[in-house]
């Protein structure tokens, strides 16, 4: 089975419609949402924070299609993109691994699976990673900082010379950005390589 991780220089930027631009183009597919918890230290409301009550001693995976396919998730988003199933994995720190290994466990009859979060890659080998940067942004967080050199390539929505180049000089900070900035004109050509022959170390990054 195949992997691929979406992951985000910082919030709201855009890895769900991404994740579903790659499932519409890969029938058959699978998808999973990591979501990261915490004890009621996130900021939010402790009676309206969405996961918080979730957490426990091991990982959560919610995989009825009653808790996952609705309006308002991501996970809904998912299914009507044509995820052919969806797991929304809740976690505490330190339980990321074992989520997504359960999720992938669970998923193992598919012939790929997209993954959307950050942490995910510490945990993951994934046969394309991918990060999403705005144009325009002026900052990455630090989760994205850590996971930068493990990223296959930079995906910028509504890409043209400048704001590629632009976005890979953001994330590039702490060194150049020697990899691929693709953007929507790309992703047919990504999705038919994922859906051909194995990918090697010497093809990935021309994916």
């Amino acid at each position: 089975m195949r992997v691929v991780t979406v992951s985000g220089t910082c919030s709201e930027v855009g890895k769900t419609t991404l994740v579903c631009e790659l499932l519409a183009r890969l029938p058959g597919w699978a998808a999973i949402k990591v979501t990261r918890g915490h004890y009621r230290s996130c900021g939010r409301d402790p009676d309206t924070c969405c996961v918080s009550g979730l957490l426990g001693d091991e990982p959560r995976i919610f995989s009825d299609r009653s808790d996952t396919d609705v309006d308002s998730k991501d996970t809904g988003r998912y299914w009507a993109a044509g995820a052919a199933d969806v797991r929304w994995v809740v976690v505490a720190r330190g339980q990321e691994a074992e989520g997504i290994a359960r999720a992938l466990a669970e998923l193992g009859d598919y012939p790929g699976v997209v993954i959307e979060g950050n942490r995910v890659v510490e945990s993951l080998d994934p046969d394309l990673a991918v990060m999403v940067a705005l144009p325009d942004q002026k900052e990455i967080k630090v989760s994205a900082r850590r996971i930068v050199g493990r990223m296959d390539g930079l995906y910028v929505p509504e890409r043209n010379g400048a704001s590629g180049r632009d976005a890979a000089a953001l994330v590039g900070a702490q060194g150049a950005w020697e990899r691929p900035v693709w953007g929507p004109d790309d992703l047919d050509r990504i999705a038919a390589g994922l859906r051909g022959d194995p990918m090697t170390a010497s093809t990935r990054a021309g994916v």
